[in-house]
């Protein structure tokens, strides 16, 4: 979609590329993260502006410059906003990272509620709210992305924005036991009703989100319509919907379809020598069940061990947030149940884990997508996990199993194509992989080409298309204040008239 009039104004945590230190010198690179991946793709001509943080050395004197060449060719331009080393530490590590990442994904047990966190966090809300009020004008779409940003709409307001301005959380939202456990849950829920529109992954996702209106904010009232959501507080109507993310599907089936990848991924299968590659690709991250993959794996070889010598897990894990305690713990269990499982298993000419600690190129994972004959997803808890997505744009040849975790937001689309499992339940695990392997080819041809067609279908462009098409038409319409005054009311006040149950429906979306 593009808009009719005026801008796009894309705020996130992060700009696609990153400024860093290189021989004491700022030099451009690429930003890491399927987020900016995504953004970057669903421009097509869509002129306006992306504000973000530009990495530690962007407030150098060349920044601007460096950041005005890397928008050569573009449609649109870069906003940096400044973060201090402090900050980060305390807003993105600390606050985004230490609180929200694991609250949301269901593990309130690894939370640090800092309160000095809390103040970071609204700290560099406001500032990012004041760099996109600066060059926003009424004509213009602000889309801001993420937990990271979750109060910019407040200060949008108070800073008098008068573009239209939407959110869109890329992670799940938890139910109303999980998130009322954060100490700063009515000034976020509220935060969040400032923005026009509030999209979600799945429908789960937003249901929780109205389910923790009814419990914190009952002072805010939803209704339904036959085609959305909407919550109305003191006089501000936003909308809610869902729009499941996805990926640029002809860009990633065109480049593994290529010579190239080809003859890589045909290579990499004669060096395994192995019948069925299992293939798992994640973030070191503890929310993507990467210890439960390895146990059911090691159930697998146990309880088939006709499948010994002819299957092989590569499990590729990606570096992240390395400087976090809980991750690098993660790290040291993984490793050692590498070694174990592989001390128990490994003959001679088979190792049965195949392990790599590192990034990937573009090239490197098409091949390792197309050489797989199974994808393994045992995510405890994902937003929707592209991954999926990207295996399924890779196959094709069209024989490829996805084995993908119930708890993904990926399955409520993929489900019917997919094996769908319980990553808690290793047992089912193990029995998941050895159905894919003996699975007639038929079978497997018949479940990829469904996977694909949706995928192809609801691509990242729809996905951006909807969202906009919602956002710019979202109206703060002005409601009756029930005998109370616009912003009139505390915080953290706990009166007010009870949220309509019928708002909460779990298969009503926008678009």
């Amino acid at each position: 979609m593009k808009l009719r009039e005026g801008r796009l104004i894309n705020v996130s945590n992060r700009l696609p590329v990153e400024i860093k230190n290189r021989s004491g010198h700022p030099r451009l690179s690429r930003s890491s993260g399927g987020l900016a991946t995504a953004l970057d793709s669903v421009w097509r001509g869509q002129h306006g502006v992306w504000i973000g943080w530009a990495g530690a050395a962007a407030d150098s004197a060349t920044a601007d410059t460096l950041l005005q060449k890397a928008a050569r060719g573009r449609s649109y331009s870069f906003k940096p906003v400044t973060i201090s080393r402090d900050e980060v530490s305390k807003f993105y590590s600390g606050f985004a990272n230490e609180i929200i990442w694991p609250l949301f994904h269901d593990m309130p047990s690894r939370c640090d509620f800092d309160p000095e966190y809390w103040e970071v966090y609204q700290r560099v809300n406001r500032r990012f709210a004041q760099v996109t009020a600066e060059i926003a004008t009424a004509k213009d779409v602000i889309w801001a992305h993420d937990y990271h940003l979750m109060l910019m709409g407040r200060y949008l307001r108070e800073a008098g924005s008068p573009a239209h301005a939407g959110f869109f959380l890329h992670i799940p939202f938890p139910a109303p036991d999980i998130f009322e456990k954060l100490p700063w849950r009515k000034s976020i829920l509220r935060a969040l009703l400032q923005y026009n529109l509030l999209g979600f992954q799945t429908d789960r996702d937003r249901y929780n989100y109205l389910s923790c209106l009814e419990r914190i904010l009952p002072e805010a009232t939803a209704s339904r319509s036959d085609l959305d959501n909407s919550v109305v507080l003191e006089g501000r109507r936003t909308r809610i919907g869902t729009f499941p993310i996805s990926i640029a599907f002809e860009e990633f089936a065109s480049h593994a379809a290529s010579h190239e990848v080809e003859s890589a991924a045909n290579q990499f299968r004669h060096e395994m020598t192995n019948k069925f590659l299992v293939l798992g690709v994640d973030r070191m991250d503890y929310t993507k069940g990467i210890p439960e993959r390895l146990k059911a794996f090691r159930i697998l070889l146990r309880r088939f061990p006709e499948l010994r010598h002819r299957v092989t897990l590569l499990q590729v894990v990606v570096p992240s947030r390395e400087d976090i305690p809980n991750y690098k713990e993660l790290r040291r269990e993984v490793e050692l149940l590498v070694s174990q499982i592989n001390g128990e298993f490994t003959e001679a000419g088979w190792v049965p884990i195949h392990y790599m600690h590192r990034s990937l190129t573009r090239r490197q994972l098409l091949t390792y997508y197309r050489a797989a004959d199974i994808l393994l997803v045992t995510s405890l808890k994902d937003g929707m996990n592209l991954v999926a997505k990207e295996f399924c744009a890779a196959q094709v040849e069209e024989c490829g199993v996805v084995v993908l975790s119930e708890f993904t937001g990926a399955a409520a689309e993929l489900q019917h194509g997919a094996i769908v499992i319980n990553p808690y339940d290793l047992t089912a695990i193990a029995e998941a992989i050895h159905r894919a392997c003996v699975m007639p080819v038929e079978e497997k041809r018949s479940r990829m080409r469904l996977l694909r067609d949706i995928v192809r279908t609801y691509n990242v462009q729809s996905w951006a298309d909807a969202f906009l098409s919602a956002a710019s038409t979202a109206e703060p319409s002005v409601e009756p204040k029930a005998g109370r005054e616009a912003g009139g009311s505390s915080p953290d006040e706990d009166a007010g008239i009870p949220l309509i149950a019928a708002g909460s429906s779990h298969d009503q979306r926008i678009a």
